[in-house]
């Protein structure tokens, strides 16, 4: 099948839910043997901006692997699938910015190529009828030969994503980036702004900052430093999208 493949795994990410991820792994597992880990399948429907930064934070702790992810209100147009080259891992998908985050992420250096598919199986399912079958063959294949995957051509012409940066000072003006399942507010605001603050301002009510949730008493909102190292708007037990009253994309004022 080709020379060894530098991974043993694929993982698949989507905003599928079920059953649809079932599909494409029966069509990888009749093509390979890969270790199939799933990312994440209830990615937020068609929301590509959620699902790259996800993708962005969650990849880099795998090892070398190839990443089929799919996220892709375009399926069926003439947006392009791609296979993407970030030092040892490789990503597949659609060319609508999802995965640019990611490979950077993974690696300084990186190459894009678009593949080349005619007449699908389906104008609707392009994870199990295009990205499924690439992700196989590139495993199968081993990252170092992508020149011999048939239809992969190389292009610097694609689509990104960049996350805004914020307005750093006394009054800072960052973004909602993600909520996640708990309802945590992911702010691209570092988390070195609540360096030495017991207590910040977020759009003129003061919260506490706090290292844990469990630090105050349960329902209390509060600022604090994610695992993403941004910081997070988030309550005790409670949802602070809710109570921040902020969705992804809503600007955030934090002021000492």
């Amino acid at each position: 099948m080709g020379t060894q493949p530098t991974s043993r795994m694929i993982t698949l990410a989507s905003d599928f839910g079920s059953p649809y991820p079932a599909a494409m792994k029966g069509v990888i597992l009749q093509r390979t043997d890969a270790r199939i880990v799933d990312v994440a399948h209830d990615f937020p429907r068609q929301d590509v901006r959620t699902a790259a930064f996800w993708l962005r934070e969650t990849l880099p702790e795998f090892p070398p692997a190839v990443h089929c992810a799919v996220v892709d209100p375009g399926v069926g147009t003439e947006r392009a699938a791609l296979v993407v080259r970030a030092g040892e891992h490789v990503l597949v998908g659609p060319d609508n910015g999802l995965l640019l985050p990611a490979a950077r992420a993974l690696a300084d250096d990186i190459a894009v190529y678009e593949r080349l598919v005619e007449n699908p199986r389906s104008s609707t399912f392009h994870g199990r009828d295009v990205f499924a079958p690439t992700a196989a063959e590139v495993h199968e294949l081993g990252i170092d030969s992508l020149e011999a995957v048939d239809g992969l051509v190389p292009t610097d012409s694609y689509e990104t994503i960049r996350f805004p940066k914020p307005e750093l000072g006394a009054e800072t003006i960052g973004e909602v980036l993600v909520v996640d399942g708990f309802g945590n507010v992911v702010t691209n605001v570092p988390g070195t702004e609540l360096d030495d603050c017991e207590e910040i301002a977020v759009d003129g009510a003061v919260v506490p900052v706090v290292r844990s949730y469990a630090a105050v008493a349960p329902g209390t909102a509060v600022a604090t430093v994610g695992s993403h190292g941004y910081v997070e708007l988030a309550v005790n037990r409670g949802r602070g999208d809710e109570v921040f009253g902020v969705d992804p994309g809503d600007a955030v004022i934090l002021s000492s």
